[in-house]
């Protein structure tokens, strides 16, 4: 999961890396290897298997070939239909404002992979059950390879929102741009721009990745294998269709449930959502009782579906670190950094709650020397999560080496065929651009379902100069800096993709901060104003990330289909589309909840629902690296480069140490990432939630383990999703004024008020 960061399942925005060790939990049945880890290692040396309701199991002995043509399941006519299509769109949509709640509440969004792959399946075999087989658009027979192209619609409709749970609101936070509604037609050509961006340039990627290095770099890409994976045992000729019946029945459920429990406890926020025990205490004790001092600090309570399904996702070893964090944090340093007056607390109770005292504010007159808790934990929050990314990425030395001889290789080969095809050869070139064939892939889509040259490259080309007069015209950027932008952007894009392929991490944060960094070293010797370097830093960053996110997710798009045999061409259609729905919904999402809760993009907030951890993290560089006062105070920046040191040598240890037999250990490593979130994130609850759900999940899998792989990720789906929609919904009732706020009670919430 990467507040930068984003899921394969979960992912903190900006975290840079996917808490998941491979696939999601109930999806991946297991990923194993039998060879030595070698990258340069020619034998496959891999395994995947996932198992079905009756604990039968599609074993893949190549995982770098694409599935054989299941007899049982009839040739597909028609793959790239409307139904589909719109269908993707759809869940796509469903996931960008779920993701835009979700990423503005604490970081971490979702990609859509497999829940609109579920989703899909049930309403497209619906269809062609229920309809006569030439009904117009909605008839017709439904297999694989169909299902392929709503997951690949949703997936790309579905992204996008990171940029408005990270760079945009830190531009308005910091004032550098005024008001989301007037300035949406300027957030739309943004966003444009970054998603075609992403999309022409990941469209040679798929040669590339999939076919001529994926063997020699072992580029599985665990979380488009475990959809794939999916899709294809839900079409499985036997049993299939029972099986995907009753996940999608707890997917169902579990919306229901947790979309209900979001809208309708807006109006006993206290009692249905939030329970505040220690402002209970408070009360009991008529107001002169220690527990508010534990209430000040945030210690609840919160039944949050989406944060539960969450934790059932990563795992005991993120959630737990995540709630060691805000343990840390909020119940360590911030309590001893307040009574040792090195941090100081805004009052904002009155009468009885007079001792009601807030340690969250960013509202500062002189932050350096005089800090809230929540500003001076964020800069080690800040700087561990960079060190921990960087440090990560150090340890895939041998994937860094072995990408760039194989782009190396590429780029040779290419230059190659085009001397040779002008009449000329070059023995230099020919001698660097040969490919060893025991490391090509064969590719099941013929000549005429691939991509053509002239579809992506004048769209990219033609992507490229729009960048630059977007970002000129409406930012006043110059030429010279959106170009950069676009460079660090397609090396950031290699870099996640082969990270992605190994590991199922993409390392968004190490990317977005990397960019970050060399945008504010390009703006040093300009003599430029704070406020016109800061949003240069940001704009560039974002192109950057987001034209590396979106470029991920679409590889991770055609591995899928490589494996179900889709035709590449009609998946580019299909994301295309998506794409187009993602650059009007995400902004969209970010002016409705900017405009429901302005405390968003207000740093004058003393209390605001949205802690938006990613936004803090992003801004807090931009300042770090384009403020000449550099206002951190000592004390958090000396105790900043201690913990990221920490931080980066358990990294070190675990990666190095912890090997062969001592694997095995890794597990009861803390992660340093998850941790790091936590410092940024004022919000205790939600680290508590994670906790309950991963020791649900736990507890669930020990006690039946064939129902947990069947359901476990169908009912998370649900609970997230269905949050996020409510949250949709509530923010509109909170426009239309018929929001909690005027008609719901604050009963047992502190200071009358949740």
């Amino acid at each position: 999961m990467d507040t930068d960061t984003h899921t394969r399942a979960p992912q903190p925005m900006g975290l840079g890396s996917n808490i998941l060790n491979a696939a999601p939990n109930t999806e991946k049945g297991f990923l194993s290897s039998t060879g030595d880890g070698d990258l340069n290692n020619e034998k496959d040396g891999v395994i995947i298997s996932i198992k079905g309701e009756n604990d039968s199991a599609l074993e893949v002995a190549d995982p770098f070939a694409p599935f054989p043509e299941d007899p049982g399941v009839p040739e597909e006519d028609h793959i790239l239909t409307i139904r589909a299509v719109v269908l993707g769109c759809i869940c796509g949509a469903a996931v960008n404002a779920s993701n835009v709640y979700l990423g503005l509440k604490t970081g971490w969004t979702f990609t859509a992979n497999l829940f609109g792959a579920i989703v899909g399946f049930a309403v497209l075999k619906f269809f062609s059950t229920t309809f006569a087989e030439h009904f117009p658009i909605l008839g017709g027979k439904f297999g694989p390879k169909e299902n392929n192209i709503v997951q690949t619609a949703a997936t790309s409709a579905g992204g996008l929102s990171g940029i408005f749970v990270t760079a945009i609101p830190a531009m308005y936070q910091l004032g550098l741009l005024k008001d989301p509604q007037a300035d949406f037609w300027r957030i739309v050509s943004f966003t444009a721009v970054c998603a075609y961006f992403g999309f022409f340039f990941a469209t040679p990627l798929r040669k590339f990745f999939i076919i001529y290095v994926a063997r020699e770099l072992r580029l599985i890409f665990p979380t488009g294998t475990a959809t794939a994976m999916t899709i294809r045992s839900m079409h499985a000729a036997v049993g299939g269709a029972a099986a995907a019946k009753k996940k999608t029945k707890a997917l169902a459920y579990a919306f229901a449930a947790a979309f209900v429990l979001r809208v309708v406890s807006q109006y006993a926020t206290g009692i249905l959502w939030d329970w505040h025990f220690f402002s209970w205490f408070y009360i009991w004790g008529h107001y002169k009782n220690m527990a508010i001092h534990v209430e000040n600090w945030g210690w609840f309570l919160e039944f949050t579906p989406a944060f539960i399904g969450s934790g059932m996702l990563v795992g005991l070893n993120p959630a737990y670190s995540f709630f060691a964090g805000s343990v840390i944090a909020w119940g360590i340093i911030g309590p001893a950094l307040v009574h040792t007056g090195v941090a100081h607390g805004v009052t904002i109770g009155e009468g009885v709650w007079s001792e009601y005292v807030t340690f969250a504010s960013l509202n500062l007159k002189d932050p350096k020397n005089h800090p809230s808790p929540r500003y001076w934990l964020l800069w080690p929050g800040v700087l561990t999560m960079i060190v921990v990314s960087f440090t990560e990425l150090f340890c895939q030395y041998k994937i860094l080496y072995f990408a760039g001889r194989a782009v190396t290789k590429g780029a040779a080969n290419g230059l190659h065929a085009m001397f040779k095809a002008a009449g000329k050869e070059i023995p230099w070139l020919a001698s660097k651009s040969h490919l060893d064939q025991s490391h090509l892939v064969e590719d099941p889509a013929s000549d005429k379902d691939q991509v053509k040259w002239w579809w992506w490259a004048p769209g990219l080309i033609g992507v490229i100069i729009l960048t630059c007069v977007v970002l000129g015209v409406q930012y006043q950027m110059p030429i010279g800096m959106s170009l950069l932008s676009v460079l660090l952007g397609f090396l950031f894009s290699l870099l996640a993709i082969q990270c992605n392929g190994v590991t199922d991490i993409t390392p968004l944060t190490a990317a977005s901060k990397a960019s970050q960094i060399v945008l504010g070293g390009a703006t040093k010797g300009e003599g430029w104003a704070f406020k016109k370097a800061a949003l240069l830093n940001l704009l560039g960053g974002a192109i950057a990330s987001g034209s590396a996110n979106q470029a991920t997710d679409l590889t991770v798009d055609f591995r899928v289909g490589f494996l179900l045999r889709t035709p590449p061409k009609l998946q580019w259609i299909a994301q295309g589309v998506g794409s187009l729905v993602a650059i009007f919904l995400a902004p969209g999402m970010f002016v409705l909840f900017a405009k429901a809760y302005p405390c968003i993009i207000d740093l004058t907030a003393e209390h605001c629902a949205f802690a938006a951890p990613s936004v803090g993290a992003w801004r807090a560089v931009a300042i770090a690296v384009t403020d000449p006062t550099f206002p951190i105070p000592p004390s958090s920046g000396i105790f900043s480069i201690v913990f990221s040191i920490l931080g980066a040598l358990t990294v070190l240890f675990r990666n190095f140490y912890l090997t062969g037999r001592r694997e095995k250990y890794r597990n009861y490593v803390p992660n340093f990432m998850a941790m790091a979130l936590a410092f940024v994130l004022p919000q205790t609850q939600y680290g508590t939630a994670m906790l309950i759900g991963a020791t649900w999940a736990y507890l669930w899998f020990k006690k039946n383990p064939a129902s947990f792989n069947n359901f476990c990720y169908a009912v998370a789906a649900g609970l997230i999703a269905g949050e996020g929609i409510g949250g949709v919904v509530n923010a509109i009732f909170q426009i239309a004024g018929i929001g909690g706020d005027k008609y719901g009670s604050q009963i047992a919430c502190p200071g009358d008020a949740c």
